[in-house]
């Protein structure tokens, strides 16, 4: 039986905050004080998916286990190199960088803790960017966007002028593949 509820969301994420009230969802954050993985040599894939889930637990576990808790993790990797958030303005010129006049894959993802089970899922996304100059790179640097994303650039945002193709969940890039929490959450046993 699928029954409405208020969802916990395992993340400070203004972009995740702003994609589930987008589509109406009913939710409350608790910020999550799990140990994230970083850059450990795991497919970037499987780190998102377990930073995911060590999220959502984390905040289960506190929660009582009595509400649906979803937490999210996004990793941008390209030739297999895992970008996170920039350190500072230097290490997001090199991601921009490397991002340059290439494809790379935006990996996000998400678990439902509920009722002492996790549900689990990975979405993939595929996305091209166009070839920067050092200009571009400093002047979009300087507007201060890319600090806190991963892979420094806002898709949502105004890098989107140097995307000219994304292949799989647009949302997904933002930090939140909607249609992928709603099938999980059916999962679940949660309406969103």
């Amino acid at each position: 039986m699928t029954e409405k509820m208020t969802l916990v969301l395992a993340s400070a994420s203004p972009r995740r905050q702003e994609l589930l009230r987008q589509i109406g969802c009913d939710f409350r954050v608790v910020v999550s004080d799990a140990q994230e993985l970083s850059e450990s040599g795991m497919a970037p894939e499987r780190m998102a998916v377990e930073n995911a889930r060590r999220k959502a637990e984390d905040v289960a576990m506190r929660e009582g286990g009595t509400v649906p808790v979803l937490g999210a993790d996004t990793v941008v990797a390209v030739d297999g190199i895992i970008l996170g958030k920039p350190k500072d303005e230097a290490d997001a010129a090199r991601m921009l960088r490397l991002l340059s006049g290439r494809r790379h894959f935006v990996y996000t993802g998400i678990a439902f803790a509920y009722r002492g089970e996790i549900y689990e899922h990975v979405e993939e996304t595929t996305v091209w960017m166009d070839e920067l100059s050092d200009e571009e790179i400093a002047a979009y640097i300087a507007t201060g966007e890319p600090m806190d994303k991963a892979g420094a650039y806002a898709v949502q945002g105004r890098a989107a002028k140097f995307i000219p193709r994304v292949e799989g969940s647009f949302s997904n890039v933002v930090g939140l593949p909607l249609h992928a929490v709603m099938k999980l959450a059916q999962k679940a046993g949660v309406l969103l």
